[in-house]
């Protein structure tokens, strides 16, 4: 049998490249960008970096001021902080050292913000203006005979969550009094008020220790960190008496 002539079909045109996908950004990786480039940002969100450490700005705060110290070591960057903390006793005493430094810093920012309103800093308050309208610049011996006033470095606190929301290594230092817009729901408040959040000086844990696992901390009920009071789940009632309870702290 003779065979069929095949037609004249047209070129096919080529086959179009196959486009890779980005690959997708995941948001806890955010803070991985200041750890990189920490000289991109502003200093009201990169307050300082050396070659150990970045300090930032929580952009989220859950109090008058809350900062973020981020390791930039990458094996302790991505390590769980529970892990961190526990295990590794020269980055335990690197950690505790560079906070011993920066709690004074917001000691100082809280002085600023709240001084003028406190009774107890009012003889630190009266001395410093003294001292500032006097016609002879202050000395560093005129600046260290100044009152003592308030113990604002009594509420400022550091620690890590059991469950942090970001992938990157972050200790938070942040002041008592819990007030900000950014303090919207429930898990807000509690992440910061109860066994959730391991304070810095309850470091190294034991292996075993109970505070790796912070349980079924999102139903707990909530306290006033002030007073006491139990709000239960009422978060709207809560979030007003930490108004009233803020005006009164500040004024101690």
């Amino acid at each position: 049998m003779a065979s069929k002539k095949m037609k004249n079909l047209p070129p096919q045109p080529p086959s179009p490249a196959k486009k890779l996908k980005p690959a997708r950004w995941d948001p806890r990786d955010g803070l991985g960008v200041y750890i990189e480039h920490p000289e991109s940002y502003p200093p009201d969100l990169v307050v300082e970096y050396d070659d150990d450490f970045v300090l930032v700005s929580d952009q989220y705060p859950k109090a008058s001021v809350h900062l973020l110290l981020l390791p930039r070591d990458p094996t302790m960057a991505n390590t769980h902080p529970l892990k961190a903390l526990s295990e590794d006793p020269a980055f335990l005493q690197a950690v505790r050292e560079r906070v011993a430094k920066i709690k004074p810093m917001v000691a100082n920012e809280l002085r600023r913000q709240f001084g003028q309103y406190s009774a107890s800093d009012k003889p630190y308050q009266d001395a410093y203006e003294a001292l500032m309208s006097s016609p002879d610049p202050p000395t560093e011996e005129t600046r260290a005979a100044l009152p003592q006033g308030r113990d604002w470095l009594k509420e400022v606190f550091a620690g890590v969550h059991t469950h942090p929301s970001m992938n990157h290594l972050h200790v938070h230092i942040f002041t008592r009094d819990m007030h900000s817009p950014c303090m919207k729901v429930k898990k807000h408040y509690l992440s910061f008020n109860t066994s959730f959040l391991v304070q810095l000086d309850e470091f190294p844990l034991e292996e075993d220790s109970e505070r790796f696992h912070a349980g079924e901390w999102p139903s707990l009920p909530m306290y006033c960190w002030r007073c006491g009071m139990n709000f239960q789940n009422r978060f709207k009632a809560l979030k007003e008496h930490l108004e009233e309870e803020f005006e009164g702290w500040k004024r101690e």
